[in-house]
C-alpha cells in the first residue's frame, strides 16, 4: 500500500486494463469507465487492454470496447492468444505447424507470428495450444491430447478455472478444459496468460511502458499477474473481488492502490503513515486490538479502507475475515 501525490493517469505512463468487471460487464459499460478512461487519455495517460481471453480477436475486443463508449483500436488490445504465439514463435522455426484447440482469437495469433495453425495430430504438430472456445469439440481436444502424448509442446492460453456466467454462477474455463489433455497426457501445460509472466511481457513489449499500471478486479489474475511483473497494481471494486477479500489477501494478492473504480486513476492516492500501531490515512485510524482491528475516524471511506488494509497486511500472514469485519462494517462499503 503506497501514496501517490499525483493522479495514476499522470504519475504512469500505461494503464493495463482488465476488461469484465473493470472496463465492462458482459456486454455492459461499468459506471463511470468510459469518461474516466477519456479523462486519462487526455491527461497524457496511454491504455492498453489486456485480457485472458484468446478466443475474440483484437480486433473483435477493439469493436466492444467502442461500443461501451471506449473508443480502442485492434493495436490497443493485448491477448492472452498473443503472449502464446509470441512464445511460441521463439521456441519453433517460421512456419512451424501449431495444433489449434481454440477459436479464431488464437490462430490469427498464430498466423501473424508466422506459425501454421492445423486441426490434427496426423500433421505432426510441433506445437499445442489451448485456448477457451465455447464451441470447443471432443473431437479437437482428442486430437490435442493425440498430438501432446506423442511429444508437442503443450500451451495453454491461460489458466482460469472459471469465467463469469451472464445469468447465474460461473461457468467452466479454459483452466478446467485445460486438465481434460493433463489428465489424459500427464503432461502440465506452459500457460502465457495472467497471473503468469508471457501477457505482461507482451503487454510492455507492446506498448513500450516505461512505468506501467496494471488496473484490475482480480486478485489472483490481474493484481498477482502484476506482482509477478514487479509493477504497481489498481485494484477496483467493480468486478468480482470485495473489499473483505482484498484485506484477507496474502501477500502476492495485494495491491499497490484502491478505489471504488476507474475514477481512481484521475485522483492522488493518500499515504497511509504508521504511527507505532496506529495505521493513519487522513481521518481515518486502523490499529489492532488484541485479534481484531478497530478502526475509528471520519471521511472517504476508502481513505478508511486504506488505512484498514495497511494494518490487516502488516505481515505475511493474511489477516481473518474475523479481525476486520467489525472495522469494515463501520465504512459502509457496497
Amino acid at each position: 500500500m503506497r501514496g501517490s501525490d499525483r493522479p495514476l493517469s499522470e504519475a504512469y505512463d500505461v494503464a493495463l486494463l482488465d476488461l469484465d468487471g473493470v472496463v465492462y460487464v458482459g456486454h455492459h459499460p461499468v459506471h463511470a469507465a468510459a469518461e474516466s478512461l477519456a479523462k486519462a487519455r487526455a491527461a497524457g495517460q496511454r491504455l492498453a487492454f489486456v485480457t485472458n481471453n484468446a478466443s475474440r480477436t483484437p480486433s473483435a475486443v477493439a469493436a466492444l470496447l467502442t461500443r461501451v463508449g471506449v473508443p480502442a483500436t485492434a493495436e490497443d488490445v493485448v491477448t492472452s492468444a498473443q503472449a502464446a504465439a509470441r512464445l511460441l514463435a521463439e521456441r519453433l522455426p517460421a512456419n512451424s505447424k501449431v495444433l489449434v484447440v481454440g477459436g479464431m482469437g488464437l490462430r490469427q495469433a498464430l498466423y501473424t507470428r508466422g506459425l501454421r495453425p492445423v486441426s490434427t495430430a496426423s500433421e505432426r504438430p510441433a506445437a499445442v495450444v489451448q485456448g477457451y472456445d465455447p464451441n470447443l469439440s471432443y473431437g479437437l481436444i482428442a486430437e490435442g491430447a493425440k498430438a501432446v502424448g506423442e511429444g508437442a509442446l503443450f500451451l495453454g492460453s491461460n489458466g482460469d478455472f472459471t469465467i463469469p456466467g451472464a445469468d447465474g454462477p460461473p461457468k467452466p474455463g479454459n483452466g478446467s478444459l485445460l486438465q481434460v489433455i493433463r489428465t489424459a497426457t500427464g503432461v502440465e501445460p506452459i500457460v502465457t496468460g495472467k497471473p503468469e509472466r508471457p501477457l505482461h511481457h507482451e503487454s510492455i513489449i507492446r506498448t513500450g511502458a516505461q512505468r506501467p499500471l496494471v488496473v484490475g478486479d482480480r486478485l489472483d489474475t490481474d493484481i498477482e499477474g502484476a506482482n509477478n511483473g514487479e509493477a504497481d497494481s489498481l485494484l477496483v471494486f467493480t468486478g468480482v473481488t470485495d473489499p473483505l477479500t482484498a484485506l484477507t489477501a496474502e501477500p502476492r494478492h495485494r495491491p499497490t492502490y484502491l478505489a471504488a473504480d476507474l475514477t481512481g486513476l484521475l485522483v492522488p492516492h493518500p499515504d497511509v503513515r504508521q504511527d507505532g500501531d496506529a495505521y493513519q490515512c487522513v481521518g481515518w485510524t486502523a490499529r489492532w486490538d488484541g485479534d481484531q482491528i478497530a478502526l475509528t475516524g471520519e471521511g472517504d471511506p476508502y481513505d478508511g479502507l486504506r488505512a484498514l488494509a495497511a494494518a490487516a497486511w502488516r505481515t505475511d500472514i493474511p489477516a481473518t475475515p474475523e479481525s476486520v469485519k467489525s472495522a469494515l462494517t463501520h465504512l459502509a462499503l457496497h
